[in-house]
Order: C-alpha cells, then structure tokens, then sequence
C-alpha cells in the first residue's frame, strides 16, 4: 500500500466560503480550496505526498495512519466538573442515562 492510501483525506463542500475544501486529518495541516470536487482531490492527494516527503527528508516518523482505522465505540472524555454536573442535571431532568444522553447530544451535533 503507498504511503498515501494510510491517510484519510476529504472533501466537503462549504457554504461559507462557497467551495469544496479538502483535508487531510491527521497529516497535513490547512486544506485545499476550489470550484471542482475532483480538482481538489486531486490536489489534496499531492499535497499528502508532499508532506510524506516533508517527514522523510526531516528523519520524522509519520503520523499514525487515519485511513481504515477500527474504532471501538468508547473514549474518554474530560469536559470540567461544571460541565459534567449541567450534563448530569439536563439528563435527570429528562429521565435519561448520562451517557444516553451524551450520544444523543453528539449525534444531533455532528448530524447523524
């Protein structure tokens, strides 16, 4: 497999700047920027390469792979006592478990 294909890379369409933005998590910082979807991938895989490079010439191990990775479902998240309590309280209020709750929340955010 290239060293490319270990790093997720997408493009998304924004409404505020009125065009697609490609991304490499993870890798590259930034983004790439333009009218044509398939232009910017195109580009966004380059610059991956370029940054493959950028890591080998400086003797930099490359980031953990993003493309392809297993997620187990659980992470741990430190957000404050404040916002643990309000968190808790919002969930008591409707009859929910706390961590119900907390997915419902994320997922309405992220829109799924």
């Amino acid at each position: 497999m290239s060293k490319r294909k270990r790093y997720l890379k997408t493009v998304e369409w924004s409404e505020e700047d009125r065009c697609y933005i490609g991304r490499a998590p993870g890798l590259a910082l930034g983004g790439v920027h333009g009218n044509d979807e398939q232009a910017v991938y195109l580009e966004l895989c380059n610059v991956v390469d370029e940054w493959i490079a950028i890591y080998g010439e400086e003797g930099a191990p490359l980031p953990t792979a993003t493309a392809g990775k297993q997620y187990s479902g659980k992470f741990n998240l430190r957000v404050g006592e404040q916002l643990h309590e309000q968190l808790a309280i919002e969930s008591m209020k409707i009859g929910e478990s706390l961590n119900s709750y907390c997915v419902r929340v994320l997922k309405d955010e992220v829109g799924l």
